[in-house]
C-alpha cells in the first residue's frame, strides 16, 4: 500500500486526526547562521536561547494527542466525548539560516506488517519578521505587515500542511523564565482541524492560542480552542477545547521509513515548498478554489512523492507536475469562498468544452 492511498483513507480518519508521529530526516542546509540587526550581548543571548529552544523540538517520538470539550455557548449544545489518539513522529532541521528554522514532522505509520511514512505537518520560524501568513477563513491566506516595534525580539511560527500549503501562522515572544521555555501568541484564527473536518459541519474555524514549551522529557504543543460558526449572520464561538499534545522521545520504532523516505524526495519538496512561497507576497492575499479538506491538492503531491521513491518518476518530472497541481487550485483573486469555486467550476467547464 502506497503512502498516499493510506492518508485517503485511514489516515484522515484516525492517524491525522490525532497527528501520529515520526522523526522527520532531512539534514540542516550549510549556509552560515545569520545573526539579524545589531544586538547587545543580552539581547544576541536571549537570540540564541530562543534558537535552541526551536532547535529542541527535532527528534524522535512518541506522540500523545488529547482533545478535550471543556463547555458549550449555544443552546442545547452537546459537549463532545475527549478526542484521544498517538502514534510515532520524526521532526528534523530541515533548514536553519539562523533568523528562520525550519522543522519538518514525518509520521511513520505501522499498519500489520508494513511499516510505511506519511509526510506531516511543517513549522517554519522566522525572527522579527515583516510579516507573517495568517488563515482568514474560507481556504484563504493573509500576509500580514507587522511594524517594526510590535516584531523586536519575537518569532512567527507558520504552520503547513502535508504538501505544504499554508494553515496558520502567529507571532509571539520565546520566553525562559520559572525553569520553562515556551513560546505563546495571541489567538489567531485556524482552520477546521482535520480531526473534525470530515464529522462535524457545526463550525468552520477555530480561534486558537498555541503554546509550544520544552518539557523535562521532550516538548508540549497546548492549545488553547475556541470553536467559531457563523449563526445568524455573526461570528459566535460554539464551544472551548483544551488540546495537549505531548512529545516524548523515542527509539522503538524504525525512523529509517522516515528518514529515507525525506532522502528521497527532499529535492521534490524544496521545489514545491518554493511554489507556495511564491504566492507568500507580504501584504497579499491568496486562496485555494476548493472546499474544505483539500483533498485534489495533497493527494496528487503525495502520489508524486510516491513515485519518486518508488522509481517510477524523476524529481524534474514530479516538480512540473506539481507546479501545474498548485496553479490549477490557487488563485489572488479570493472575493469570497463560493466567488473562487464558481470561477474554478467555469474554468473547468471551458477547459472540457476545448478539448
Amino acid at each position: 500500500m502506497m503512502a498516499s492511498e493510506f492518508f485517503r483513507s485511514a489516515m484522515l480518519a484516525c492517524a491525522l486526526a490525532g497527528g501520529v508521529a515520526l522523526s522527520a530526516c532531512a539534514s540542516v542546509g550549510g549556509a552560515a547562521a545569520k545573526t539579524p540587526g545589531v544586538m547587545d550581548e543580552a539581547e544576541h543571548a536571549k537570540f540564541e536561547r530562543d534558537r535552541a529552544a526551536i532547535k529542541a523540538m527535532a527528534g524522535d517520538y512518541r506522540v500523545r494527542f488529547d482533545f478535550i470539550e471543556t463547555v458549550g455557548f449555544t443552546p442545547d449544545y452537546k459537549v463532545r466525548e475527549p478526542d484521544r489518539s498517538g502514534g510515532y513522529e520524526v521532526v528534523r532541521v530541515i533548514e536553519d539560516r539562523g533568523d528562520f528554522i525550519s522543522l519538518q514532522h514525518i509520521l511513520v505509520i505501522e499498519a500489520g506488517d508494513e511499516k510505511f511514512p506519511v509526510k506531516h505537518w511543517r513549522q517554519d520560524w522566522r525572527y522579527e519578521p515583516a510579516s507573517v501568513l495568517v488563515f482568514i477563513g474560507g481556504n484563504a491566506w493573509e500576509n500580514r505587515l507587522i511594524d517594526k516595534a510590535d516584531r523586536e525580539g519575537k518569532w512567527s511560527q507558520q504552520v503547513y500542511q502535508v504538501e505544504d500549503s499554508p494553515r496558520y501562522g502567529a507571532l509571539g515572544a520565546w520566553t525562559h523564565e520559572y525553569g520553562v521555555s515556551a513560546w505563546t501568541p495571541p489567538a489567531e484564527l485556524r482552520p477546521l482541524p482535520r480531526r473534525e473536518s470530515t464529522t462535524r459541519k457545526d463550525y468552520y474555524g477555530v480561534l486558537a492560542v498555541n503554546r509550544h514549551a520544552l518539557t523535562s522529557d521532550g516538548w508540549v504543543h497546548e492549545q488553547d480552542n475556541s470553536k467559531l460558526a457563523m449563526i445568524d449572520g455573526r461570528k459566535q464561538i460554539i464551544a472551548r477545547e483544551q488540546g495537549v499534545n505531548t512529545y516524548r522521545p523515542n527509539n522503538q520504532f524504525d525512523a529509517s521509513v522516515a528518514t529515507n523516505y525525506w532522502a528521497a524526495t527532499k529535492d521534490f519538496w524544496t521545489e514545491v515548498r518554493k511554489e507556495w512561497d511564491r504566492l507568500e507576497v507580504p501584504g497579499t492575499s491568496f486562496g485555494l478554489t476548493v472546499q474544505g479538506e483539500p483533498e485534489p491538492v495533497y493527494e496528487p503531491l503525495l502520489e508524486l512523492a510516491d513515485n519518486i521513491e518508488a522509481g517510477k518518476t524523476t524529481t524534474a518530472d514530479a516538480v512540473a507536475e506539481a507546479r501545474k497541481v498548485i496553479a490549477k487550485f490557487t488563485t489572488r483573486d479570493i472575493g469570497t469562498l463560493e466567488q473562487r469555486l464558481v470561477k474554478a467550476a467555469a474554468g473547468s467547464a471551458m477547459m472540457a468544452a476545448a478539448e
